[in-house]
């Protein structure tokens, strides 16, 4: 049996948040054909998030991004979620007394960045998380706009919403060539059936540069870091629902109530090749002393465990923006771990530009620039 070919406006490599989002947002307008090389979208970096959504979290960039998504996240589209994406949780940077200088560097970026951080004294700290250990923490600060997100709600409803604008999802199919023949990618998929787009919207994570290099173009030195995760049972007589996130000033463990667990991590960043990561136990166990160091409390077990990969460009700094080499070769790639809080900014900018357009002016407004998150600045150093 013969297809006939099939074309698109675009062809979007990756379904996890980033290339859903991209797809949601273009569909509106455009034909899109999202491939995803795993049997579900969303298995890798996007299932295993830690559900924060902290505009003081992550670079510059980052978070101009996350303050522009958060309006959608607060008042989604009509039939996009039967059910709210954000709910309040605040967040909690904590400084030990040699840690003062971190501290201020720490709020002093953010503040200069446009978001919020309030001044939080140790006692204070100690009312907000009751089981800190008396002296651990000497000074803190707050960011109030930080909240848990509802991951699995914003992804699928991202795709849904793909899906009911025309997108067609190609789950199984792991691109590893694609032909560029007369202004047009050229792609045979699993069945033997060829799709064409004149743009390939590169949203693979930690498979973006051989996602590039399969299509012609060099890859920028992404870096996929390996975080670890896991949940442990709180006191039995404490109840955690209402404390805030907990960030260690140099970001050496994080905590935050999740489902009535205590949801942990050392905050690892451990280079590691794309893949399916699997926590280590050393990592867990860092994970464990670090917060039992901090809190007057002994854990007991570890319910359950988990690993994720966080990808970032050589500047930590995500990479939106049409390959300066390659035409109609487009990418959407390096958030970071920040991408599901970013994702409806992003997933404008993106539009816009693969488009050709300016950015949306509310995302300008947050100070960011398409030249803050262009491929081309990496076109001088990638690799030859």
């Amino acid at each position: 049996m013969t297809h006939p070919d099939k074309n698109y406006d675009f062809i979007v490599v990756g379904a996890g948040i980033a290339g859903t989002s991209v797809a949601y947002e273009l569909s509106r307008t455009a034909t899109v054909c999202l491939l995803e090389a795993e049997d579900r979208p969303g298995l890798h970096a996007t299932g295993r998030s830690a559900a924060l959504f902290a505009p003081s979290y992550g670079g510059r960039e980052v978070r101009a991004l996350t303050r522009a998504s958060k309006p959608f996240f607060m008042n989604p589209p009509p039939g996009f979620t039967e059910s709210p994406l954000l709910h309040p949780r605040g967040c909690l940077y904590i400084a030990r007394q040699d840690q003062h200088d971190r501290l201020v560097e720490l709020v002093d970026g953010i503040r200069n960045s446009g978001g919020t951080m309030l001044a939080v004294s140790a006692d204070e700290a100690l009312t907000r998380i009751p089981l800190l250990r008396t002296g651990y923490v000497a000074e803190a600060a707050f960011d109030p706009d930080a909240m848990d997100i509802d991951v699995n709600a914003v992804h699928q409803a991202f795709l849904r919403g793909a899906r009911a604008n025309g997108t067609v999802v190609v789950t199984n199919y792991r691109l590893s060539s694609a032909t560029r023949l007369q202004g047009r990618w050229s792609i045979q998929l699993a069945d033997q059936q060829v799709i064409r787009a004149p743009v390939l919207i590169n949203a693979a994570g930690a498979w973006a540069d051989d996602i590039a290099q399969a299509c012609g173009a060099m890859p920028i030195g992404l870096q996929a870091l390996q975080r670890t995760a896991l949940l442990v049972d709180p006191p039995s007589h404490v109840d955690i629902r209402a404390w805030p996130a907990v960030i260690d000033s140099e970001e050496l463990f994080y905590f935050k109530p999740d489902a009535g667990k205590l949801l942990l991590s050392p905050a690892d960043e451990t280079p590691v090749p794309p893949g399916d990561a699997q926590p280590e136990d050393l990592e867990v166990a860092i994970a464990v002393d670090r917060v039992e160091q901090a809190l007057s409390f002994e854990i007991k077990r570890v319910t359950h465990s988990w690993a994720g990969l966080r990808t970032f460009s050589p500047d930590r700094a995500p990479v939106l923006g049409y390959d300066p080499r390659v035409s109609g070769f487009f990418w959407c790639a390096g958030q970071g771990g920040y991408g599901i809080q970013s994702a409806p900014a992003m997933a404008r900018a993106a539009a816009s530009l693969v488009r050709r357009e300016s950015l949306p002016a509310d995302i300008r407004a947050e100070g960011l620039e398409a030249q803050d998150l262009t491929p081309a600045r990496f076109a001088a150093t990638s690799q030859h």
